[in-house]
């Protein structure tokens, strides 16, 4: 069946809906809502037989849906409309919460329902709760309302608010007057409600020392105090304001558009700078309970052998500064009395590689970008080189780019069921880094090795799998991944082969090193990374510009829109480069295989 996907922009959804409906055998091809005209164009060249709008801003115009079956996936339980419903439902603290397959109409919101799923909600920011509960149960909603399509004999229900199980209602934009917080008189809990409900977008507009931002990353704090309002503390870029009974860090600010200048979401003493001159710096020790409540990024627990450390940075970016930070705690935790270590990751995202958004905002852009890639190296060179434990890459949640070459340092590579990753850098204009031309055709060989890097389409757990990205998916939540997980570290530590899998380990890596070291690959790379980041061609400060201030794109890229296809080559479409520009040095043999058997393959490859 062809289906084409209506879209204000390929998120974190699309890509998971275009993943799972692509892998039950139907063509999907998209078209960002850039128009009216754009989208009439896209129906008429594509002639689908259902057009799904998994993620959209904008309505659907009339002489489309008059004409082909429409389905609009809210994010909302039955009978809830308006643009603003996981805002309000965070807000008036709901506890359970839902997403419904709507047909489109003249009225928004308001169409046949086709399916509808609800859940639990958490103590959690929007953001965190649309990639994981609404995303989950988007997906059970989008494909049950395909499977009903295809039997043609399923009714959809109206709308009737007369029905016990419609308990939605017609909700408006939320603006900044309802967002706004009162620290004076405010709970820290409500606090926090309201900075969630606007996280990632639109923020809470707020003053601070006089100017005008929008806040982004809420945690609570139950032992600092201070006057309601006041910045009280600062850690690692998070600044601390006092609540009533309590107090709340912030983890990122946007200054508020002016005249014709607009801003970038950043650390938030990065954006404050020397007003925070005064405010003490207050480092938190790694060795900390996951259950205090503060704010922390990265943090390390231990049990029977096992070390688990987690970094949860925020949008899954990783600037210089985390980098070093991660690489220090890693290199400290390897030194600790015990056999394996977990690389968690957060529970949003396990990493996107370089953090844009800082690069972005440094005074020499190419200079801080240079810095940040050669940290990421450094983290991803100390994990490689590891030969005191097996480790261990468990992917809660979504990884791209470098974050997923951070992913393929480790012996093991286990993912939680659902999470799209993205292999590939070529989008922002990048070779890539991070050892990648050594541990991606290690795992799944040079020609696989150049289609991920080169085709910019995102991948699924199951394909990961087959393919040998990963080693495994399981756990249908967070909460079975990270169970199941323990199970298999502690097996792991306990393994009375153990020492000789670690002997093994320390040997393939001296063969490797032997066969071409990785500085080798380092520098080879970041010759590259060099030309992308200095030379005139600008295509990767300007991809970098246009996704850190989001640019509506003036097109939808041909490798996602099949419709507009023809008279373009695979090249254009796909974005695949060839063989001699990529230069991949490959090196795969099985565990116990000479050095010269290893020589043989690679010739054969």
């Amino acid at each position: 069946m062809k289906i084409l996907f209506l879209v204000t922009a390929y998120n974190s959804l699309t890509q998971r809906a275009h993943i799972e409906v692509t892998a039950r055998g139907h063509d999907v091809s998209i078209e960002l809502a850039i128009s009216d005209k754009v989208m009439a164009e896209a129906v008429e060249l594509y002639q689908p037989d259902l057009i799904i709008a998994p993620m959209l801003k904008t309505a659907i115009p009339e002489n489309i849906w008059q004409h082909h079956l429409c389905i609009i996936i809210h994010p909302g339980i039955k009978g809830d409309r308006g643009p603003s419903s996981l805002d309000w439902a965070i807000m008036t603290n709901t506890e359970n919460w839902g997403v419904t397959a709507l047909q489109a109409t003249a009225e928004m919101d308001t169409g046949d329902i086709w399916s509808s799923q609800t859940f639990q909600m958490r103590q959690c920011s929007k953001s965190c709760l649309y990639r994981a509960e609404v995303t989950e149960a988007a997906i059970k909603v989008l494909l049950e309302t395909i499977e009903r399509f295809q039997s043609r004999n399923f009714v959809p229900e109206p709308l009737d608010y007369r029905q016990e199980d419609v308990k939605g209602c017609l909700r408006p934009y939320m603006r900044q007057n309802v967002r706004a917080i009162d620290w004076a008189s405010e709970s820290m809990s409500n606090i926090i409600r309201k900075i969630r409900a606007g996280d990632s977008q639109p923020g809470v507009l707020d003053t601070i020392y006089g100017e005008e931002y929008y806040l982004y990353g809420a945690h609570e704090e139950d032992s600092l105090k201070g006057t309601p309002g006041e910045i009280i503390a600062q850690r690692y870029g998070a600044i601390c304001r006092a609540a009533r009974d309590g107090a709340v860090w912030i983890s990122h600010l946007k200054k508020r558009k002016k005249e014709n200048q607009s801003f970038v979401k950043l650390p938030a003493a990065l954006v404050l700078g020397e007003h925070l001159k005064n405010i003490p710096e207050l480092p938190l020790p790694l060795y900390v309970s996951s259950t205090d409540r503060t704010y922390k990024e990265i943090w390390y627990q231990e049990k029977n052998n096992v070390g688990y450390l987690h970094f949860d940075f925020y949008n899954g970016a990783m600037s210089t500064d985390q980098c070093h930070r991660l690489r220090d705690a890693f290199l400290d935790v390897c030194n600790r009395d015990t056999k394996v270590i977990v690389l968690m990751g957060g529970y949003d995202f396990w990493s996107n590689g370089i953090h844009l958004n800082v690069i972005e905002a440094a005074e020499n852009p190419a200079e801080e970008s240079w810095r940040n890639i050669n940290a990421m190296n450094d983290l991803v060179y100390a994990i490689l080189t590891t030969n005191t434990h097996q480790v261990i890459a468990a992917l809660q949640g979504n990884a791209a780019a470098g974050g997923v070459m951070l992913a393929l340092a480790a012996d093991i590579v286990y993912c939680r069921r659902g999470i799209v990753l993205n292999p590939h850098y070529k989008q922002m204009g990048l070779y890539g880094s991070e050892y990648w031309t050594y541990s991606l055709p290690k795992r799944v060989g040079t020609k696989k090795a150049i289609e991920l890097t080169g085709n910019c389409m995102p991948m699924g757990t199951q394909v990961a799998k087959e393919i040998g990205l990963i080693d495994d998916f399981f756990g249908e939540n967070h909460i079975i991944f990270q169970k199941k997980i323990e199970l298999i570290a502690e097996e792991i530590a306990k393994n009375p082969n153990y020492e000789n899998k670690l002997t093994l380990k320390i040997e393939n890596r001296l063969t490797d090193e032997q066969y071409k070291p990785l500085e080798d690959y380092r520098k080879e790379e970041l010759e590259k990374m060099k030309i992308n980041f200095y030379e005139p061609d600008q295509s990767y400060h300007t991809a970098r510009y246009n996704f850190v201030y989001k640019v509506t794109p003036l097109k939808t890229p041909l490798h996602l829109a099949k419709h507009r296809q023809i008279g373009h080559t695979l090249e254009q479409c796909a974005l695949l480069p060839s063989e001699e520009s990529i230069k991949i040095h490959y090196l795969d043999f099985e565990q116990t295989c000479s050095l010269a058997q290893a020589s043989e393959q690679v010739e054969e490859h």
